[in-house]
């Protein structure tokens, strides 16, 4: 995973003056206290867990001389919120935190937020809808709804155009890389397996961008990620080894056969770094032609049938 995001996406998110979800978020939210600086901004963070992120982005913040600020996190698990709590008071920043349990069917905003923050948690809500509509009363007309999250099939599953390839590179593989650190069992043809099956991952990650864009405009869009997923995530990624180089040129053609296919439109991204707004933005970024528009992925009636060779 490491070699794969260094070398092939660090570059392309460079070009926008970041090189990770947590440097674009630092970015946006310092943005907002510069340009208020009479007020305290007040970030939502939806689905904190521990709040590392967000303790990390409060370091860079005093770091950078900005001071109004404050998080508020939410999460359904209380005993991560206690970490987090305890995490920010070790650090000296308790007044710039607060923590509350968070429950989507029971929240109701008492406020409206500067930026709201939902850091890969987005894809293990059902209530989607719901969840957008409260975001959207919830940030301030000028406000930033900022994500980094998993948009491809629900359970993380390849849809039949992608799992094309990834049976493709299969058959390129040696028996030892295909060992499922996951599952703990070696996998001799490829099983598309759907993690919603055990808890909600993924839920309904393909829901996600299309209600995105019937609620919000986009400032920032980065779409990347498919067929590669599967060769480096924690389940085959381990086998892996980035000082070898028949490991690495594999990687490197999985890789260029995602980038091919995504800029066709025949697959689509499944993960996304997102800056929305409520207002169309009068400057949206996005790599070439990869807006979120085009690449929410069409349900299979409108699709056609054909095949790219990317081998």
């Amino acid at each position: 995973m490491h070699y794969w995001f260094s070398n092939h996406v660090v570059p392309l998110l460079q070009g926008f003056g970041f090189a990770s979800s947590i440097e674009m978020f630092r970015i946006y939210i310092a943005r907002v206290c510069r340009e208020h600086p009479e007020q305290l901004c007040v970030v939502l963070s939806i689905g904190a867990g521990d709040a590392a992120t967000e303790i990390n982005i409060a370091q860079w913040l005093f770091e950078q001389n900005v001071r109004n600020f404050q998080f508020e996190c939410l999460d359904l698990n209380p005993e991560v919120l206690d970490r987090g709590r305890q995490a920010a008071f070790e650090k000296g920043y308790a007044d710039q935190f607060t923590f509350s349990m968070f429950d989507v069917n029971a929240w109701e905003p008492v406020r409206q937020y500067h930026v709201i923050v939902a850091i890969q948690c987005l894809h293990h809500f059902l209530e989607l809808e719901l969840l957008f509509n409260k975001i959207h009363r919830a940030l301030l007309p000028e406000g930033f709804f900022l994500a980094d999250d998993m948009i491809g099939r629900n359970g993380h599953q390849r849809w039949p155009e992608a799992l094309h390839y990834v049976n493709e590179f299969w058959k390129d593989l040696p028996v030892s890389f295909k060992y499922n650190h996951s599952l703990k069992r070696v996998e001799k043809r490829y099983d598309n397996w759907d993690c919603s099956k055990f808890g909600f991952e993924g839920i309904r990650a393909q829901d996600i961008l299309p209600l995105l864009l019937e609620r919000f405009h986009f400032d920032f869009f980065f779409g990347f990620g498919n067929i590669i997923d599967i060769f480096v995530d924690r389940s085959f990624g381990p086998n892996f080894d980035p000082e070898k180089e028949w490991d690495r040129d594999f990687i490197d053609r999985v890789h260029a056969a995602d980038v091919q296919e995504l800029e066709s439109g025949r697959l689509k991204p499944t993960h996304m770094y997102a800056a929305m707004v409520k207002r169309p933005s009068s400057n949206p970024k996005f790599y070439k032609h990869l807006s979120p528009e085009f690449s929410v992925r069409m349900p299979d009636k409108y699709r056609g049938n054909g095949k790219s060779n990317v081998r």
